[in-house]
């Protein structure tokens, strides 16, 4: 049921666009990419705690439910154990909030489709309450970072809810049943910490020395440079990101001192040996003390740190404004492949609205990707629905089973490629309509394929319609941003005697802007009926940026064999 796309701390490398010849920008040339589309990658590094604990939090209120006779009522109990998929590379002190919310939030998207489909059963109504929760979902786990599975599964549990048949009086023991489960899946999440409790802060420093070692390793000029410097910037602000919703305490000091050697190595990766800070992953991996990196790096150096603490997050009004295009295209995009799976006679048209609401991503481009992954999985999907169907009408037990491995699986594989994760989606989400009742399997693999293709043509014709001319003013506002970055880092350079932690600071602040202007170069470059994007621009403040970090780090004495002045001088270059 999850999002394809890892979020942080894992992030996919993207080649970097070639500078353009001449001119200030030039317009991308669209088409639609083909190559690489189902491509398999390695899987996520912690695959197996979503696919195991999304088995831990449904089995027990599923099997409680079959024993009783009452597996009609598994939809409900499913809408809170599905939590457990969430915030698995998250600080346990985080992932308490994050769970709460989710669960929280699934119950509230439960309750708005619960009370329209107790209120009325007219179709068009009910498609257009899903398209407009399908685009709050979207919307807020965007601008939230939830993380995998992001939306999809709050859309799909709210979705299916609409066309159950309800009463009033039935909801709030059905909204009990969800957020029980919620309840339980929330301590399922939690559980690993009373083992690991900095398990998520030493895998996201583990993958950030792990990057700066493959930066290292390629010297700054090898062939892949720049891929790998955009990786392991991308790496290091996410395992800053993760330290910093980490409690205060000597592992996460510990930890710091290691991610600032991976920040070393990214800014000169000539003096750096790439063995020696795989040798730091490698040890994070068990329960062990931190090693200390060295007498390089002294705790003043980490006051950035604390002083980054001091200053909030923008608004949430203020992240959400961005989105709006997102939020236009999944609104338009789910209402009318629900419209149009109606007019065709299909009786399930929360398919058609599921599947669109599955291919938003950053940008057009990206969004046709996961269009031809949605459909090749789901129509290799139907097809092991079909295989596996004879053997759950065997007996409801069976079908239990058979539900509960297709979701192991289905976290299993997902990371490796959205589709392949698919496969086992698609017959999870049929099996899921026969808690109830047995269905007539023919025509349940009829109208899942007429919903799969009515979704994917529909939802992408939306993202296409709905332009996003906002990603180059998103894209201005990031080049503004980091030059500024540049600009605070390059006066305190020059300061002889800066303010404690204020070079740090304006390091991790310099570094910060980096990573967020190539995400959003990245997004930008992807969307379609915009002007031309100042690639020449984008290049140059990269470069420039780069190098200023470099110079931070040697001015910080955080090298041996580096003098201030050799800092000094890459700034006036």
């Amino acid at each position: 049921m999850s999002s394809a796309t890892p979020q942080r701390p894992q992030r996919p490398q993207r080649p970097r666009r070639s500078r353009p010849a001449s001119g200030s920008g030039s317009r991308p040339g669209h088409r639609f990419p083909i190559a690489g589309v189902l491509r398999l990658g390695r899987p996520s590094d912690i695959w197996f705690k979503p696919a195991l604990s999304v088995i831990a939090a449904v089995a027990p209120p599923n099997l409680i439910l079959l024993a009783l006779g009452r597996l009609d009522l598994a939809m409900y109990t499913m809408a809170g154990s599905l939590c457990a998929l969430y915030a698995h590379n998250r600080p346990y002190a985080a992932r308490a909030r994050v769970l709460a919310r989710v669960v929280l939030g699934m119950t509230g998207g439960l309750a708005v489709a619960l009370l329209a489909a107790s209120l009325t059963t007219d179709a068009v109504a009910l498609v257009t309450v899903g398209a407009l929760l399908a685009a709050a979902q979207k919307v807020l786990c965007d601008a939230t970072r939830l993380g995998p599975p992001g939306n999809v599964v709050l859309t799909f549990i709210s979705s299916a809810a609409l066309f159950i048949p309800q009463t009033l009086g039935q909801v709030p023991a059905h909204l009990g049943l969800a957020l029980a489960a919620g309840v339980w899946a929330w301590l399922i999440g939690m559980a690993p910490g009373l083992l690991r409790p900095h398990g998520p802060e030493r895998r996201a420093t583990a993958h950030a020395l792990n990057a700066a070692a493959a930066h290292a390793a390629t010297d700054g000029t090898a062939d892949g440079h720049a891929r790998t410097r955009a990786a392991a910037a991308a790496a290091v602000h996410a395992a800053w990101q993760t330290l910093l919703s980490a409690r205060a305490t000597e592992t996460r000091r510990a930890l710091e001192r290691l991610v600032v050697r991976a920040e070393i190595a990214l800014a000169a990766p000539t003096d750096t040996d790439p063995a020696r800070l795989r040798d730091w992953a490698r040890e994070l991996r068990g329960t062990g003390p931190v090693r200390h990196p060295g007498d390089l790096v002294d705790d003043d150096e980490l006051l950035g740190i604390d002083a980054e603490l001091a200053y909030g997050r923008p608004s949430l009004w203020l992240r959400l404004g961005p989105l709006a295009p997102i939020a236009a295209r999944t609104a338009l995009g789910c209402a009318f492949a629900g419209y149009v799976s109606l007019a065709l006679g299909v009786g399930r048209p929360y398919w058609a609205l599921v599947t669109a609401a599955s291919l938003y991503q950053a940008n057009v481009t990206l969004t046709w990707r996961r269009a031809v992954q949605r459909v090749v999985g789901n129509l290799l999907g139907v097809l092991a629905f079909a295989a596996l169907v004879p053997l759950t009408h065997l007996t409801q037990a069976a079908l239990v089973l058979v539900c509960l491995a297709l979701n192991f699986g289905a976290e299993a594989l997902i990371s490796r490629n959205y589709w392949l994760g698919s496969v086992c989606v698609t017959p999870m989400a049929l099996l899921i309509t026969e808690f109830a009742q047995v269905q007539d399997s023919g025509r349940l693999i009829t109208e899942r394929l007429v919903d799969t293709l009515v979704g994917a043509v529909v939802g992408f014709v939306a993202a296409v319609a709905v332009t996003n001319r906002r990603a180059g003013d998103r894209l201005g506002h990031a080049l503004t941003a980091v030059e500024r970055a540049r600009e605070q880092a390059a006066r305190l350079l020059a300061d002889p005697r800066p303010a404690p932690g204020a070079l740090e600071s304006a390091r991790r602040g310099l570094a910060a802007a980096l990573v967020d202007l190539r995400d959003t170069a990245d997004a930008a470059s992807g969307e379609w009926w915009q002007r031309a994007l100042p690639e020449e621009r984008v290049v140059s403040a990269e470069q420039s940026g780069h190098r200023t970090l470099a110079a931070t780090v040697r001015r910080q004495g955080l090298l041996l064999d580096r003098e201030a002045s050799t800092g000094a001088e890459d700034v006036r270059r």
